[in-house]
């Protein structure tokens, strides 16, 4: 029993940790995606189909970031609920057979 509570609380401590470096790097591709947004805003030489390339780039990314996110959120929940099944258990995971 005493294994299921430090496992979910190494696992608490990995999704916070995830969650806080996730943020950081959220931040700072926020704050880039403005840098990069002002120097567009500031350059007549770089041509419309450039701009909106770049612009393309910036929602993939943004995309790609959220659906990373909810990928790692779902992955932790999983994990979650095995430890909530495996400590009503009473420490013992049963394994379903295929047949």
């Amino acid at each position: 029993m005493e294994q299921g509570k430090i496992a979910k609380q190494m696992v608490d401590f990995h999704k916070a940790t995830f969650d806080n470096t996730f943020n950081a790097m959220s931040i700072l591709q926020e704050q880039t995606e403005r840098m990069v947004g002002m120097f567009l805003e500031q350059s007549p030489w770089v041509p419309e189909e450039g701009k909106t390339a770049i612009q393309d780039w910036v929602k993939a990314y943004k995309k790609g970031r959220s659906d990373f996110k909810t990928s790692a959120n779902d992955s932790f929940k999983k994990v979650e609920d095995f430890f909530v099944t495996f400590n009503k258990q009473g420490g013992e995971t049963k394994v379903k057979s295929g047949k």
